[in-house]
């Protein structure tokens, strides 16, 4: 096996995810760049070889089967194993009416699914796909893109500015934070050490670009946790400052 470390960053031909690989690459490892859209994707991987990164193409639709189980395969062919696996790619899905927001009351039933389809079940998709590669790694890890909105702790505090309500995109991060927590039980006894990550409000095209925080800003914790040592923290959930409340 190669002494390369070799990274899979889902939805990484913009944004947050952009920057998640642009970062690990400059760490040293040889990135592969998940993205459905190829030229979105060449794109991105013709930049990051401009900033000096190793980096490759995956093709890779979170929502198929078939699309996931030919990135493990091109992966198998490129490098042979995995060391890092961020699950970046998702949707928050359309609001209900003006802004961003989805009130409950008013939310279709196959919105939730679709969100849930990518957010949820993409990664465990993803995941369970890729980890005989992980496992072929001395050090393997995961990292889980989440939101702080994703914390029931902090949804449920009417002391805390959380945003608008996100019925469909925040019980989805729940969700996602919960799956995380179930690996990090299951895998306990293995090398891998999995965790949530949680960028904090970033301007990007994901939200209209609002937000105070830049996609470098927001990449740093994912960065972070995909590079933790040996013996590091499992199945918790972090942000800048430290661990979020469930």
């Amino acid at each position: 096996m190669s002494d390369t470390k070799i990274a899979l960053v889902t939805g990484a031909n913009k944004g947050i995810g952009y920057e998640i690989a642009a970062g690990l690459g400059a760490l040293g490892y040889r990135v592969g760049v998940g993205a459905r859209d190829e030229a979105r994707r060449e794109s991105a991987v013709e930049k990051l070889h401009a900033a000096g990164v190793d980096a490759f193409g995956v093709p890779l639709d979170v929502t198929g089967d078939q699309s996931v189980t030919e990135a493990a395969e091109l992966i198998e062919r490129q490098a042979g194993h995995l060391d890092v696996l961020v699950n970046n790619a998702g949707i928050s899905g359309p609001p209900t009416g003006p802004g961003w927001g989805q009130d409950p009351t008013l939310l279709d039933l196959d919105v939730v699914r679709t969100v849930t389809e990518t957010n949820v079940l993409g990664v465990i998709r993803v995941t369970n796909t890729m980890l005989p590669l992980l496992r072929r790694s001395t050090s393997p890890r995961i990292v889980n893109v989440s939101s702080s909105v994703g914390s029931l702790t902090r949804q449920a505090d009417p002391d805390i500015e959380i945003g608008p309500v996100m019925a469909a995109y925040a019980p989805s991060k729940s969700f996602l934070n919960a799956v995380t927590v179930q690996y990090a039980r299951q895998l306990a006894d293995t090398d891998i050490l999995i965790n949530a990550a949680c960028p904090g409000l970033v301007a990007t095209d994901f939200n209209g670009f609002f937000g105070p925080r830049t996609p470098e800003q927001g990449a740093a914790t994912a960065i972070r946790l995909a590079t933790l040592p040996d013996g590091g923290p499992t199945g918790s959930f972090f942000e800048d400052d430290g661990i979020i409340p469930w």
